[in-house]
Formats: C-alpha cells, sequence, structure tokens
C-alpha cells in the first residue's frame, strides 16, 4: 500500500515502499533494488581489517541530483563496520563498507533511503 508521501507528492521523503536485496558472490558485487528505500544484504565474503569495499547499487528511482542515506541495519559486529554512499548519478549509487576492526566474514544488512532533491 502506498504511503500518503507516495501518492500526494511522489517523493521518496517520510515512509515508503521498500525492497530487498542479497548480493550473490561477493562484497564487490552489485546489486539492483529499484525503489526509493530498503535493505541490501551483503555476502557473507571476509573483508581484511582496516580495508574498503565499494559496490553499486542500481536503482531507477535515483537521479543524480538525490540524496541517498545508508546506515548499518544488524548482521555486523557491533562497531566493526562502516557504510557510506561514495557516489551518486542517475539510475545508481555507490556504497562503500569500511572494515574498522580485524578481518571479519559476516553478512552485513544495511538499510537505504532516497531523498528526492533538486539541483539548483
Amino acid at each position: 500500500m502506498a504511503s500518503i508521501f507516495e501518492t500526494s507528492a511522489g517523493l521518496a521523503i517520510g515512509y515508503t515502499s521498500g525492497k530487498a536485496v542479497t548480493q550473490l558472490t561477493s562484497k564487490a558485487t552489485g546489486v539492483t533494488v529499484n525503489a526509493p528505500s530498503g535493505a541490501i544484504t551483503t555476502h557473507n565474503a571476509s573483508l581484511a581489517g582496516n580495508a574498503e569495499v565499494t559496490f553499486t547499487v542500481t536503482n531507477s528511482s535515483v537521479t543524480a541530483s538525490d540524496v541517498v542515506l545508508v546506515s548499518v541495519q544488524s548482521g555486523a559486529s557491533t562497531g566493526l563496520y562502516l557504510a557510506f554512499v561514495s557516489a551518486t548519478a542517475a539510475g545508481s549509487f555507490d556504497v562503500t563498507l569500511s572494515n574498522l576492526g580485524s578481518t571479519a566474514g559476516e553478512v552485513v544488512a544495511i538499510n537505504f533511503a532516497v531523498m528526492k532533491a533538486a539541483a539548483s
């Protein structure tokens, strides 16, 4: 069911209908999820301590001027991972996952939300 934000404004602000996707082969594997919000479950491949990996999220809801927010939801050891958006383009955004501790191989669930913005 669409929310009042989706039906009256058509914008990804406030409650939106989300979707979920899971990486298939590694933490660097790109995913496709066409929704203004949702969850990405990473592969359980090892990520070295003090290392980063970036993957692309293909998403038709995203324009180059949008702001995409991400946060680590669950699955990771407390305080071990940091997720951030490292690039935004029309139809996609890049998520970089940093391992702040020692080598770890675990699934990380990452939430995302697209905030519509206008370029001035």
